[in-house]
């Protein structure tokens, strides 16, 4: 839908949070490495909120806590240890790490904090086993430059990554340690983004100047973006988990949409005189009879059945406020999070779902539901739908007042759901096992003389230098492998940088595509594979198979994959033989076709020597030994 953004006062701030691709953890030895094999064990802890120095407990904490779950955390003997399982305090911060924070800052143009002092911050899903994250504030008030403007870089601070989500139970979260303390960059932005394709520029500049380093992890789940959106009239929402970054721009303008609908809604339930009653009715005995099989899979587990009145509800329930979710949507989404239930139903949607017309009929008697009233109903076990309608109360509550802030989770589709309530203000405290970090000018100085070179100037240079078309230089410079080309191509001359480009941006994903696990290979294969190449120990043509030889042999040498794979180089003797061969084989079709049976000829000779010999040898040579035959025979 087209907006007029800037008269409804659009305003949406990003955070990006990128991994460091670094040797070690941010506070321990261990590698920063994901796995998907079976975990050594397991560990079980549960949520228990305080209060702060000032009395308070974080609403977020404290409703998170109100679920009764227990988090399960998986662990590896030998890539974790007890840092993260909260059970050693951490070790001192990753310097590898730090320069990265600051070279970063220096690229955005930011103020570096004297003296870098490591807080707590308080987390309340589970995804740290110590219930808080540590953190360090870098430097603030830097730029960035797009096409739509500058702007402004509030903050830089570096912490330790979360846990990796495994499962989400009813009344469990299980989680790995192994993503727990890889070094995270967050960096937050000030709200002078006013268009979506403002957000999506700004995201995408940052992960310029991020890959520029070199030094970041790349990947899926390896980038996430959580973006800030509001308008006027609205409110401040925080939408987490944003990966994709193409995402961005829909997931602003639908919620744009949600805001202009929600207001929408208030201003008709006003007009209404809309209320919401408090009273949560038991209609277990009212349903107990029923067809449905919601409710009677509920009852067939002890459960309930309860419901509630909306006084001048009727029809807005139902009423679309995203694509595809409405206002039941919203309800539903509280229930589900802070109740643990699947689901609700209500009357803007009845009869439905197995529930007749005639049970419609009885339930709005026994409710007193009047013609502009609704309502809502939850089956499943007392405490759950205890907890879900009340949520559902207290956010119907809301639509009359407006637009409750609170984080929210991107969906797929560009909507988003409800997540928690924004955390409070006031989450964080001095970390008191680590040093402070002091940035000194002499090290800043040595940052700003080694800062790396920016894509577009790279891009230039590539074209210029190594020759490449613009599009694979393109490729190339945003390429995770930008390093390991430009070794490649200075270390092996011999070889086109055009073929080391194209093996590292197409045939490696062509290859996976197929199915083979590429994260197999290493830089020391591809060494080893380009001067192989230089050395004339193979033909290009043989790069695919060599690579897929690696891949299914990670401990074998060059030498050891081309004597599997039957594709050791042959020399131009034993080419030249070998063509020989397979034209007096094919005679007949060369009396008969002459230099016309080039191609057939041809084929039969790849077929044979493909990978044994560079392709553009076997053509000469066939082009040569064919000629002379044909002269022969005339």
């Amino acid at each position: 839908m087209d907006y007029d953004y800037e008269k409804l006062g659009l305003k949406v701030g990003l955070e990006i949070h990128q991994q460091l691709n670094t040797k070690r953890k941010l506070f321990c030895n261990c590698p920063t490495k994901i796995r998907d094999d079976e975990p050594h064990g397991e560990i079980e802890r549960v949520l228990r909120p305080s209060q702060s120095e000032m009395g308070h407990v974080d609403k977020a904490a404290l409703l998170e806590s109100k679920k009764e779950k227990k988090f399960i955390y998986q662990y590896y003997n030998d890539t974790t240890c007890l840092v993260e399982l909260d059970d050693e305090p951490p070790h001192d911060v990753a310097p590898e790490a730090v320069d990265t924070a600051l070279e970063v800052s220096t690229l955005m143009n930011m103020k570096m904090a004297d003296e870098v002092q490591i807080m707590r911050k308080m987390v309340i899903d589970g995804s740290n086993t110590s219930g808080f994250q540590r953190t360090m504030f870098v430097s603030q008030e830097g730029f960035i430059e797009t096409e739509y403007g500058n702007i402004g870089v509030t903050s830089l601070c570096l912490e330790e990554d979360a846990c990796k989500k495994i499962e989400d139970g009813k009344d469990y979260t299980k989680y790995c340690v192994d993503r727990l303390g890889i070094p995270l960059l967050e960096i937050t932005t000030e709200p002078d983004i006013t268009s979506p394709k403002m957000g999506k520029e700004a995201a995408r500049r940052i992960g310029t100047i991020l890959r520029a380093t070199g030094k970041v992890k790349r990947g899926l789940g390896t980038i996430r973006q959580d973006v800030n959106i509001s308008i006027k009239n609205g409110a401040r929402i925080e939408v987490k988990g944003v990966q994709n970054l193409d995402l961005i721009e829909k997931i602003i303008e639908n919620e744009v949409t949600r805001q202009i609908s929600l207001n929408e809604i208030k201003e008709e339930l006003l007009k209404r005189n809309a209320e919401v009653i408090d009273e949560i009715k038991d209609i277990t005995e009212l349903l107990k009879a029923t067809e449905s099989k919601v409710l009677k899979n509920a009852l067939k587990n002890k459960g309930v059945i309860r419901a509630i009145l909306l006084k001048g509800f009727s029809g807005m329930i139902g009423r679309e406020v995203q694509p595809g979710r409405r206002l039941g949507t919203e309800f539903s989404d509280r229930g589900k999070v802070l109740g643990g239930v699947g689901g609700l139903f209500h009357t803007d949607e009845l009869p439905k779902y197995g529930i007749t017309e005639e049970e419609v009929v009885k339930l709005k008697e026994y409710m007193d539901c009047g013609e502009n009233d609704a309502v809502i109903l939850v089956a499943d076990k007392k405490n759950k739908v205890e907890r879900a309608l009340n949520a559902v109360i207290e956010r119907a509550k809301e639509s009359m007042i407006g637009i409750p802030e609170e984080t929210r989770k991107a969906l797929d589709d560009g909507n988003t759901s409800y997540l928690r309530p924004l955390p409070g203000a006031a989450r964080m405290y001095p970390e008191t096992d680590v040093p402070t970090i002091t940035i000194t000018e002499e090290k800043l100085e040595a940052i700003r003389n080694n800062l790396p070179e920016m894509p577009e100037e790279k891009l230039v240079r590539f074209v210029k230098e190594y020759e490449l078309n613009e599009d694979l230089a393109k490729q190339m410079v945003m390429s995770y492998h930008v390093d390991l080309f430009e070794s490649l191509s200075k270390k092996y001359s011999k070889i086109k940088p055009t073929l080391i480009a194209t093996t590292l941006e197409a045939t490696i994903k062509e290859i996976k595509r197929e199915g083979l696990d590429t994260d197999l290979l290493t830089e020391e294969h591809l060494d080893e594979l380009f001067k192989g190449l230089s050395e004339d120990k193979m033909s290009k043509e043989a790069v695919p198979d060599v690579i897929k030889g690696f891949i299914e042999n990670p401990s074998k040498k060059l030498d050891e994959i081309l004597e599997i794979k039957g594709m050791s180089s042959m020399s131009v003797e034993e080419v030249e033989s070998i063509i020989e061969d397979i034209i007096n084989q094919n005679i007949s079709q060369v009396n008969e076709k002459g230099m016309g049976a080039m191609g057939l000829l041809m084929g039969r000779c790849m077929a044979q020597l493909r990978g044994k010999a560079d392709g553009k040898l076997i053509n000469i040579t066939l082009q040569k030994k064919l000629k002379e035959k044909v002269q022969q025979v005339n």
